[in-house]
């Protein structure tokens, strides 16, 4: 993969101008936050690495984006989940799916604290482990990037008092982001509430002037449950920006960001961080549950 600038496209939501940066379309097989996170490994030579090995979700697009990046480099990737439900292990789709594909190793290890388990039992000078979502020091090297795209793209275009949203899991691109900006970065906790959040930053940096605005919903929603309000406004952005954004963590980046009182302001740059394989499974889920 050669690195190349995100596109930023010029839209309307809800009668509001919105800029989207596009990490979709970093690359087809690379793209989105994950591919930030990971820049610095693909990047960079580790001839003594013979296996990447990491944990999460049978369906998360990190599971996706480490088996790209171990089949490019050309190691083995072992990857740790809590659970596979049958219907995935009979009729393989999404981010699973295309891991498989890829060659990853994907082990199923029921109740297991991964974070505990690999770093007693499974790393040698031969192992690379990379934490669950990309949550490492070394992403900081890719979100710069990102970071030094957006003050390009504001300078050259005369943006002023711009506002960077986007949503959050471990909040690792939120705060390095912010980090390499003087523009405020916005965010909401999709995974755990605003106080996991806070923790999380404070895993990666002590300084609380590079932590981002978290903003707060009215309502608690829970990771990878589906809301019928999730569906809705991510059915309204497809329609209106021509855009398909990711189902898991766009819909409350967007409902956060419209319920702020940072919706009324002109400038608002919102990063598309990709993730859109995962919609495969996310939609045939919503469409059981809600026909």
């Amino acid at each position: 993969m050669i690195y190349k600038n995100s596109p930023i496209t010029k839209t309307k939501f809800k009668n509001r101008t919105l800029y989207i940066k596009r990490d979709d379309l970093l690359d087809k097989y690379f793209s989105g936050n994950k591919a930030r996170k990971f820049y610095y490994f693909l990047e960079n030579d580790f001839p003594d690495i013979k296996k990447i090995v990491s944990y999460g979700s049978a369906q998360a697009n990190s599971l996706y984006s480490l088996s790209v990046l171990s089949k490019l480099k050309n190691v083995k990737l072992d990857y740790y989940v809590n659970h596979i439900s049958s219907f995935l292990k009979e009729k393989p789709k999404g981010n699973y799916k295309a891991s498989l594909i890829n060659g990853v190793n994907i082990i199923e290890k029921p109740d297991c604290d991964f974070q505990k388990y690999i770093q007693e039992n499974l790393l040698d000078d031969e192992t690379l482990f990379i934490e669950e979502g990309g949550r490492i020091k070394e992403a900081e090297y890719g979100i710069k990037l990102l970071a030094d795209e957006i003050k390009l793209w504001a300078d050259e275009n005369d943006i002023k008092d711009l506002k960077v949203m986007l949503p959050s899991g471990t909040g690792t691109t939120a705060l390095f982001l912010q980090k390499n900006l003087s523009s405020e970065v916005l965010t909401v906790s999709c995974v755990g509430g605003s106080e996991y959040l806070k923790k999380q930053f404070f895993h990666l940096e002590k300084d609380e002037k590079y932590h981002p605005k978290i903003l707060e919903m009215p309502k608690k929603y829970h990771f990878g449950k589906l809301y019928n309000e999730f569906y809705e406004i991510w059915k309204d952005i497809k329609i209106e920006t021509k855009i398909e954004f990711d189902l898991l963590y766009d819909p409350l980046g967007f409902l956060a960001l419209i319920n702020s009182d940072y919706f009324a302001q002109e400038n608002i740059l919102y990063i598309h961080q990709g993730g859109i394989l995962g919609n495969e499974t996310m939609l045939e889920r919503y469409k059981r549950k809600y026909n």
